[in-house]
């Protein structure tokens, strides 16, 4: 594995261990030229995964994407990294289970969307209003009707 700091190509495991409830491996590393320390994951993967966009593109799925895309809804909420690690794994579980090589963009969307729903609210609304295209305050007022959210229940018990 090449050193991300100096670029060496020889560095050296110092420790492993399961992570993602056993989905990966997690391996310490050193670097004996810059002597820099970093970490790395391997997973199984059991296909590659291509994304079909709106416009028509193909793109790669990107696993560092997805937990990009979740990080953003889910700053500054009460959420564990852990935790979104785990929903990270399990959406892409849930897209290699499918058994297609090629998947809509829509269907990763709505899995995002259902995965947020089940541990924060609000970043299940953040997303939306990006995934969904919000333009005006209307649409978050028609969204959340549509949910079912409560607008009584404003966090404060």
């Amino acid at each position: 594995m090449k050193c991300p700091f100096c670029g060496n190509a020889d560095t050296q495991v110092k420790d492993s261990r399961p992570s993602d409830d056993g989905a990966a491996i997690r391996r310490r590393r050193s670097c004996p030229q810059c002597n820099g320390r970093f970490t790395t994951f391997e997973r199984v993967q059991l296909r590659e995964l291509v994304i079909l966009k709106r416009n028509g593109r193909r793109t790669p799925f990107d696993r560092d994407k997805l937990e990009r895309s979740l990080g953003i809804a889910l700053r500054k909420r009460p959420v564990q990294p852990d935790q979104v690690e785990l929903l990270v794994s399990r959406i892409v579980r849930q897209l290699e289970s499918l058994g297609e090589t090629e998947i809509p963009s829509h269907i990763v969307g709505d899995f995002i969307m259902k995965a947020l729903k089940s541990v924060d609210e609000v970043a299940y609304v953040r997303y939306a209003s990006v995934y969904k295209d919000f333009r005006h305050t209307s649409d978050f007022a028609k969204f959340l009707g549509d949910e079912g959210f409560d607008e009584t229940k404003s966090g404060q018990d």
